[in-house]
C-alpha cells in the first residue's frame, strides 16, 4: 500500500497510479471535497457516477461536529460516508488561516473559538494526528500553519520553521498510533513558505530531512496571492520535488489553475470552487464560465455544455436549470454541482490521455485559450 508510480511524462507534467488501501488512484486527478463528511448537494452515488475516485473531509470541522469520537463509533469516515473510495483528511491547519479572528496560535498548536458553540477548541500536532486516526481516512495531513499569500518574509519564514518543528511531533505522534495496528494510514508532510521562492526550497529540504513520504503537498497557495505569482512559485519549485511520490496542491480547484498546475508537475487537486459555483449558478463549460441565472438562457434548450457527459448536460437544458434556481428548486444546486465536479475530473482524464501521448502542452494552450475566451 502507500505506492506511487509515474507512467508517463512529458516535459514536467505525469500521468500516475497512487495505491491506498481503499483503492487505486490514477493521477492527474481532482478530488472532490467533502468538508463535513459530505460533498454538498452530491450524494456518494453521485460522486462515483461522475467518476470521483478520492475525496476529501475535514479534521477541525468534523473535530467541532459531530466529534471524531461518533465517527469513529459509527464505522470510520467510508462506512459513515457510504464511499467506498480512498478519503484524504486536512489537518485542520487551513482553518488557521480561514478562522484567523476566531484563532490564537502559539508554539505548542492553537486554539480557535468554535464558530458553532463559541466554546474553544484546542489542536496541537498531536491531537490533529490523534483526531485523523479516529476519522479513518487512508491519508491524513500535517498540521501546519498556513498564512496569506501575501504575507510578508518574516510571517512566512516564522510560520515555515513552525510548519517544520510541528511536522517532527506529528510524524512521532502518527508512528505511534500506526505501530502495531492492522488500521493502514499514511502521512503526507505540507510545504509553506508562501510566495518566497527560496522559502520554499527551504520547506522542500527541511521536510525531506525530517523523513521519507508516500506523497508530499503544497499548502499556502491560492490565499490571496494572484495566480501569476502562484505558477511562478510552483515554476521554482517542481525541479526541487520528490520525483518518485505524488505531489497534492491544496485547495486549488479552477479549470485553468489544474492545467497550469499540471504542467509544472502537480499530481492531485482539491477544492470547493466546484460545488460552490455549481450552488451559485455558475459553471464551468468547455467555452468559459456561464452563469445560469442569466436571462439569455430564458429559453434556450441546448444543453449546458454539449461536450460534457454528466447526468446534467445529457438531461436537461440551460432553460431548465435557470428555471431551477429562479425557483429555488434544491435539484438545481444538485445538478450545477455535478456538472462542475464532472468537468474537472474530465478535465484531469483529457489531461492524462494528452500527457500519455506526449501532446499536453499544445492542447493545454489550445485548452485555455478557448475557455479564457469567454473569461
Amino acid at each position: 500500500m502507500f505506492e506511487y508510480e509515474v507512467l508517463h511524462t512529458n516535459g514536467s507534467a505525469r500521468v500516475g497510479k497512487l495505491v491506498l488501501p481503499h483503492g487505486e488512484v490514477t493521477t492527474p486527478q481532482f478530488m472532490p471535497v467533502g468538508t463535513q463528511a459530505t460533498v454538498k448537494a452530491l450524494s456518494p452515488f453521485d460522486l462515483k457516477a461522475v467518476g470521483a475516485t478520492m475525496i476529501l473531509a475535514n479534521t477541525y470541522h468534523l473535530h467541532v461536529r459531530p466529534g471524531e469520537d461518533v465517527i469513529e463509533q459509527l464505522g470510520g469516515l467510508n462506512k459513515v460516508m457510504a464511499f467506498d473510495g480512498p478519503i484524504l483528511t486536512d489537518s485542520g491547519g487551513f482553518q488557521v488561516f480561514s478562522l484567523e479572528g476566531m484563532r490564537k496560535v502559539d508554539e505548542d498548536g492553537v486554539t480557535f473559538q468554535s464558530h458553532v458553540d463559541g466554546g474553544r477548541r484546542r489542536l496541537t500536532p498531536e491531537s490533529a494526528m490523534e483526531i485523523q486516526w479516529r476519522l479513518g481516512p487512508d491519508v491524513a495531513m500535517a498540521f501546519d500553519h498556513v498564512v496569506p499569500g501575501t504575507a510578508d518574509r518574516k510571517e512566512a519564514e516564522d510560520a515555515l520553521d513552525r510548519t517544520a518543528r510541528w511536522l517532527e511531533r506529528c510524524r512521532s505522534r502518527h508512528e505511534e498510533l500506526t505501530r502495531n495496528s492492522p488500521n493502514q494510514q499514511t502521512l503526507w508532510p505540507i510545504l509553506q513558505g508562501a510566495t518566497f521562492e527560496d522559502l520554499r526550497q527551504r520547506a522542500v529540504e527541511q521536510v525531506t530531512s525530517i523523513g521519507d513520504w508516500s506523497g508530499i503537498a503544497v499548502g499556502g497557495l491560492a490565499v490571496g496571492e494572484g495566480r501569476s505569482k502562484m505558477y511562478d512559485v510552483l515554476q521554482a519549485l517542481e525541479p526541487a520535488l520528490p520525483k518518485g511520490i505524488p505531489r497534492y496542491l491544496m485547495g486549488v480547484g479552477f479549470p485553468e489553475d489544474l492545467l497550469e498546475a499540471i504542467a509544472r508537475g502537480i499530481d492531485l487537486f482539491d477544492c470547493v470552487a466546484p460545488t460552490r459555483n455549481g450552488r451559485n449558478g455558475s459553471a464551468f463549460t468547455a467555452s468559459g464560465r456561464v452563469n445560469i441565472k442569466n436571462s439569455i438562457h430564458r429559453t434556450d434548450s441546448e444543453p449546458l455544455d454539449e461536450t460534457c457527459d454528466c447526468e446534467t448536460c445529457t438531461s436537461y437544458s440551460r432553460g431548465y436549470l435557470r428555471h431551477l434556481f429562479l425557483a429555488d428548486e434544491l435539484l438545481g444546486l444538485r445538478l450545477m454541482s455535478l456538472h462542475n465536479v464532472r468537468f474537472l475530473i474530465r478535465l484531469a482524464e483529457e489531461a492524462r490521455k494528452q500527457i500519455a501521448s506526449n501532446n499536453f502542452g499544445r492542447w493545454s494552450e489550445d485548452w485555455l485559450t478557448r475557455y479564457n475566451s469567454r473569461g
